[in-house]
C-alpha cells in the first residue's frame, strides 16, 4: 500500500473489546494491547487503529494470525516482508520467526539487499546473518544487481559494512585454511614421533634396534607410509658422508626429528631413540633455552600426539630394556 493511499483503519466496538483483548494477550502483542486500552479523548463506541505502509491484504493476514495463529505458506511467500515489519512493530514473536524462516527459504541474489535492510530495521539477527553469508559468497553477482547500485548511491555506510564483512569472512577462511594446514603438520609430526619410537624400540620392516630378531619377518605397520619414510631417512643418515656439518639437508631434518623427540620425551633414562638423552643433557648442561617458535612447536606436537594416542590408552605398556644409545650405531640397517 503506497503512502499516498488512505490509511487502513480497524475499528473495535466496545462490545468486542474484551474478546479482542484476550486474543492479543494470547498472541503476546503488548503494543496492540496498549493501544486498545489507551484512554480515549472522546467517548465513542469504537476504537480505531490505523496501520500504514503495508498492503490491505497483508494487514488482513496479520489480523488473521492474531485470531487463529494460522498463516499458510502462500500467504507467507507473498507477504513475508510486510508481515515481518508488522510482527516487529507490534511485537508478535511467533509470526516474526515464521516470516524469518520464509524469507531465508526464498532468499535470492536479487532480493538479498532489500531483505538485509529489512533485517537490520526489524532486529532479525538470523536473517541478517543469512543475508551476509549470501552476499559474501556471491559478491560478483551482487555487483550487477540494482539493489547494490542503489546502496552505492544512497547508503555508503551499509556498503562499507558489507565490504568489511566480506573482508572479515575472507580473512577467516584464510585463517581456517592455515590452521587446518598447521594441524595437519602437527599430526604428521606426532605420527613421525610415534613411528620413531616404534622403529627404535620394536623395529619395523627394514630398520630396528640391534637386538631385533631378524629371523622373523615383519609386515607393514599401521602407519607404514610415515614409518617407511623414516626408515629411508635413517638409512640415509647411517651412510651419509656429508653429515650435518657438511650441509646435508636430509641429515639436518633427521637431527631435528631427534631433537623434537627429545623435547617431548618423558622417559629419557629408558628411551631407546638415539640421541634422546644427549640432546636433553646438552640442553640442561648448556642452560640453553629454546626459542619461542620451537617451544610452540613442541607443545603443539605433544598435544597432537596425546590426542592421537587416546584410543590406545587401554593398551598395557610392555616393559623395555634399559639401553642408552648415544649414536646411530645403535640401529641396525
Amino acid at each position: 500500500m503506497s503512502m499516498s493511499s488512505p490509511p487502513l483503519v480497524y475499528s473495535f466496538p466496545h462490545t468486542l473489546n474484551f474478546c479482542f483483548y484476550e486474543i492479543l494477550k494470547a498472541a503476546a502483542s503488548p503494543v496492540l494491547e496498549s493501544m486498545i486500552n489507551r484512554p480515549q479523548k472522546r467517548r465513542s463506541s469504537e476504537r480505531k487503529i490505523p496501520i500504514l505502509g503495508v498492503p490491505d491484504n497483508a494487514v488482513s493476514v496479520f489480523i488473521q494470525f492474531l485470531y487463529s495463529y494460522r498463516c499458510d505458506e502462500e500467504q507467507l511467500k507473498k507477504y513475508a516482508i510486510h508481515l515481518l515489519a508488522l510482527s516487529h512493530v507490534y511485537l508478535v514473536p511467533q509470526l516474526k520467526q515464521r516470516c524469518t524462516r520464509a524469507l531465508v527459504e526464498h532468499l535470492t541474489i536479487e532480493n538479498v539487499v532489500d531483505v538485509l535492510q529489512l533485517a537490520r530495521l526489524c532486529d532479525a539477527p538470523d536473517l541478517h546473518l543469512k543475508c551476509m553469508n549470501m552476499l559474501s559468497k556471491n559478491f560478483k553477482a551482487l555487483e550487477k544487481t540494482e539493489g547494490w547500485k542503489f546502496i552505492q548511491n544512497h547508503d555508503p555506510f551499509l556498503e562499507l559494512q558489507i565490504l568489511q564483512s566480506i573482508d572479515e569472512s575472507e580473512s577467516m577462511k584464510k585463517r581456517t585454511r592455515r590452521r587446518r594446514k598447521e594441524r595437519s603438520l602437527y599430526i604428521e609430526l606426532s605420527e613421525a614421533m610415534s613411528c620413531l619410537e616404534h622403529i627404535c624400540s620394536e623395529g619395523c620392516t627394514g630398520v630396528g634396534p640391534r637386538d631385533m630378531d631378524t629371523s622373523k619377518e615383519k609386515g607393514p605397520c599401521s602407519k607404514f607410509s610415515t614409518c617407511h619414510g623414516l626408515q629411508l631417512l635413517i638409512k640415509h643418515v647411517g651412510g651419509c658422508k656429508k653429515r650435518v656439518n657438511g650441509g646435508c639437508l636430509r641429515c639436518k631434518r633427521m637431527w631435528q626429528l631427534f631433537r623434537l623427540h627429545s623435547s617431548i620425551c618423558d622417559h629419557h633414562d629408558e628411551c631407546r631413540v638415539p640421541l634422546c638423552r644427549k640432546f636433553k643433557s646438552k640442553e640442561v648442561r648448556d642452560g640453553r633455552e629454546s626459542d619461542e617458535l620451537w617451544r610452540l612447536l613442541v607443545r603443539k606436537v605433544a598435544l597432537a600426539k596425546a590426542i592421537m594416542s587416546l584410543p590406545k590408552r587401554k593398551r598395557e605398556e610392555e616393559p623395555r630394556e634399559v639401553m642408552n644409545y648415544q649414536k646411530l650405531s645403535g640401529l641396525k640397517f
